[in-house]
């Protein structure tokens, strides 16, 4: 499956950049196919799964956690607890806060994503030895380390 359109800049870095979109956008559409037998939207997985991690984590906790504002966390568990995967309940202690818990439904759908993820990751990195995820995470963290320096030199001149 080659991009039809051409890559930003005809250089090294904006080739590679194209081939990490693609990458990018081809795993998210082959978990997104995988995990549609879930009933749960990609999406909701990382909340599900977190409440799970987490049991009776805050609503702000959760927005923090996956970078979102508190009225998209609202809505995400609005549409989960409307499916059966979750359940709130007013905490005893303080009626301000709600219980979050994952029920029986929504543990199914964790343990079915859980596997069909560590399916994907598998395919996904067929072939490679350890020392090519070493030298991928190497490069990955080089990459991520120029963007935080640039980041950093950017809100200095601001």
């Amino acid at each position: 499956m080659n991009s039809c359109r051409k890559p930003w800049h005809d250089t090294p870095e904006g080739l590679l950049l194209d081939k990490y979109m693609q990458t990018n956008r081809r795993h998210r559409c082959v978990l997104e196919k995988r995990l549609n037998v879930t009933g749960v939207y990609r999406s909701q997985h990382r909340v599900l799964m977190c409440i799970s991690d987490h049991p009776n984590i805050s609503q702000k906790e959760l927005a923090r956690m996956n970078d979102v504002t508190s009225a998209t966390i609202a809505v995400t568990l609005k549409k989960l607890e409307k499916g059966g995967y979750i359940s709130r309940t007013v905490d005893e202690k303080d009626n301000r806060f709600n219980q979050i818990s994952v029920t029986e439904k929504g543990r199914q759908v964790v343990k079915d994503s859980r596997r069909i993820f560590a399916e994907v990751e598998t395919a996904m990195f067929a072939g490679f030895s350890e020392e090519d995820f070493a030298v991928m995470g190497k490069l990955f963290d080089r990459v991520m380390e120029n963007l935080d320096h640039y980041l950093e030199r950017e809100d200095a001149k601001h």
